[in-house]
């Protein structure tokens, strides 16, 4: 579904990637690890069209995204939902929600788009004419997830959704992921929590400075001592 070839993009004259070639197969999760800084966002961005790479593709079913804006890679099915929620916190948990389907004419599709996220995150439905910034962290990443889903994504980019949050809420967000990629979500993951990325992931990438350095299927990466001990930390007691 998406192949990155060679992609090189810059923050002024600092190289952020420096020639990264990745592949997400259709109905598969993805997972891109790495220390902060290493490039994971900036590759999300580069995806989504908000950073421009300087060179290199980025195919999305053999269409070159580097060549379209980003309304026209949303249009296309690709859907972000960023590091730190982004949610309107003047709006209403409704209203934050409806943007996310601001594409959207048709009421019976809307309402069907409602229903499924209320479906998938409850509590949304009960705080739906509660502002957004009166939210809890957790409740907000559910907020920017369903935000994410209104658009009924064909690729969803997950940053960091796991970032500040108390761990049955981290795992509740986990067992969402999960559930998008059982029903047919592709979806490619940042995530600070590696050993939680690698137990739901089919594949995933490690960048080190913008560059891949390490690649494989989750099983295998969380398999491997040498990674946990320099890119995600020394491997817990009991999973040794």
């Amino acid at each position: 579904m998406l192949q990155l070839l060679q992609v090189h993009t810059k923050y002024g004259q600092v190289e952020a990637l420096g020639g990264i070639s990745l592949e997400v197969q259709e109905g598969s999760l993805v997972a891109l690890l790495g220390a902060n800084g290493a490039g994971k966002t900036t590759t999300l961005m580069s995806i989504s069209g908000i950073l421009k790479p300087s060179s290199g593709k980025i195919l999305f079913r053999d269409t070159d995204l580097t060549q379209l804006d980003t309304r026209e890679i949303v249009g296309l099915g690709i859907i972000q939902c960023p590091e730190g929620r982004r949610i309107f916190g003047n709006l209403s948990v409704k209203e934050n929600l409806r943007m996310g389907a601001i594409r959207r004419k048709d009421k019976r599709h809307l309402d069907q788009a409602f229903a499924r996220v209320f479906e998938i995150f409850p509590l949304l439905k009960e705080r739906m004419a509660q502002a957004g910034a009166t939210l809890s962290g957790g409740e907000q990443q559910m907020l920017a997830m369903g935000r994410a889903l209104m658009a009924e994504p064909h690729l969803l980019l997950l940053d960091e959704p796991s970032l500040g949050l108390a761990p049955i809420i981290v795992d509740k967000i986990f067992e969402v992921i999960q559930r998008l990629k059982q029903e047919g979500v592709t979806i490619l993951l940042v995530e600070q929590n590696a050993h939680l990325a690698l137990e739901i992931a089919d594949y995933a990438y490690v960048l080190e400075k913008g560059r891949i350095v390490l690649e494989g299927s989750g099983v295998s990466l969380r398999a491997n001592s040498d990674l946990e001990r320099s890119y995600l930390g020394e491997v817990p007691e009991e999973n040794l």
